[in-house]
């Protein structure tokens, strides 16, 4: 296990809690589960979240390993399928920020280039292509300072790195992007956060919104861009 992200680490990032459900504060560079080489992860500590039945909370949908932020995870196995179906469904809001290089030429609008992933041995790669699936991301400026834009996003379909590439097709690419922009760069960087998740898990459920705080290296960005720090 990291030695940097602990059991009261993940303690202090649960953004809401109830019996059906865990919304966490996910970190920048912590990939959800294991793949390829990666060795630590998420999931070795849900066990620390578990209830009273010894049962760890599971994922309900994912985040890139350099995407900070709002993680929604059910505590059984009804809440797993309720939010899985919803997600599907687009019923879930989810709210994005990001900080680009390069400002959209519109303030608002909508991206919508179907997404294709490229599968070659050892690797792959997504890229919009008009035999890709449907994809579509809706966005607002929220501010803009030297060249870069503080952006609002709310992707309605839910494609592998939707958001990292269709930025990168309006010539937007993200802060920190290792893959989609012009130059290659280390990963871990990416000024990429789930800013906020809201639902309602069933009719007789009240509405859940949690909001997730911009990590530590894209505030400076953000700032740059307008944010107030709230």
């Amino acid at each position: 296990m990291s030695s940097t992200f602990t059991p009261d680490t993940l303690r202090t990032r649960i953004l809401h809690e109830d019996g059906d459900i865990f919304v966490i504060d996910k970190p920048a560079g912590l990939a959800v589960h294991k793949a390829g080489r990666i060795t630590d992860h998420l999931d070795l500590y849900l066990p620390f979240l578990a209830g009273e039945d010894g049962v760890p909370p599971r994922l309900a949908h994912r985040l890139d390993r350099d995407t900070a932020g709002c993680l929604v995870l059910g505590r059984s196995p009804w809440a797993l399928k309720r939010l899985g179906d919803m997600f599907a469904a687009g019923h879930v809001e989810k709210t994005y920020w990001a900080v680009s290089d390069g400002i959209p030429e519109e303030p608002q609008g909508t991206i919508d280039y179907p997404l294709l992933k490229l599968v070659i041995p050892g690797a792959w790669n997504i890229v919009t292509h008009p035999d890709g699936q449907p994809a579509v991301t809706d966005y607002r400026v929220l501010g803009t300072s030297n060249g870069r834009a503080w952006l609002e996003l709310k992707p309605r379909t839910g494609r592998t790195h939707q958001i990292r590439v269709h930025c990168a097709a309006i010539d937007c690419p993200l802060v920190g992007e290792p893959y989609y922009g012009p130059e290659r760069r280390p990963p871990g960087n990416l000024h990429l956060l789930a800013r906020s998740v809201g639902f309602t898990l069933a009719f007789d459920r009240a509405p859940i919104t949690a909001v997730a705080p911009p990590p530590p290296h894209m505030r400076d960005a953000l700032a740059g861009c307008g944010w107030d720090g709230n």
